[in-house]
């Protein structure tokens, strides 16, 4: 195969891969945008602020070092809804009888049906692991975001360096000579032998 030919020919599927890689890219940067304007929205509209810096529940030791960076601020982002489930949610649920885990107490009033108080923390254990849930559960598309924009800035890299190797697959096409060929076999000539 002459060399001008294969070096065409490389260069021809080098822009696809360039094209497949700026595809790529985009919707990356899409999903990425996507994904961080949803966890963003749909914690704002849930309006759920931090403790101010000071108050009595950022005093616990098992709260205030996860939450003082955020004391006072609206949940808006992954890190936060992740920080305010780990460390505020689950800490005041493990404070509750039976740690807050709702099987737990759910059994409890079930085999105490007349216990009012029991049916209550059923409520409240319910509702504050669901909402514990739903913030974990944005905390994990906020990931998926960050993971689909390195994705993106991956890809646009591979894209320009693919790039720069097809420009010069192309040039050196051109400086190629007509005539020279890739993997030509060599056949050595025999060395002449020393008559004695």
């Amino acid at each position: 195969m002459r060399r001008k030919t294969f070096d065409l020919l490389a260069s021809l599927g080098g822009i696809l891969v360039v094209a497949m890689l700026i595809v790529a890219g985009g919707l990356a940067t899409w999903g990425y945008n996507f994904s961080n304007n949803s966890v963003h929205t749909q914690l704002a509209q849930q309006q759920i602020s931090f403790p101010a810096l000071g108050s009595a529940a950022l005093a616990s030791p098992k709260i205030g070092p996860y939450l003082n960076q955020y004391a006072g601020q609206p949940l808006t982002t992954g890190d936060q809804a992740e920080a305010y489930a780990d460390h505020f949610i689950a800490v005041h649920l493990s404070e509750m009888p039976y740690n807050g885990v709702y099987a737990n107490v759910s059994a409890a009033s079930m085999a105490a049906p007349t216990n009012a108080t029991l049916k209550a923390e059923v409520q409240t254990v319910f509702q504050g692991t669901t909402l514990r849930g739903l913030l974990l559960e944005a905390y994990a598309f906020s990931v998926f975001a960050t993971i689909a924009l390195w994705a993106a800035i991956a890809s646009f890299f591979m894209a320009f360096l693919m790039a720069l190797l097809v420009g010069l697959g192309f040039w050196h096409a051109r400086r190629t000579p007509d005539n020279a060929e890739i993997l030509t076999h060599h056949t050595p000539t025999p060395e002449p032998s020393i008559a004695a």
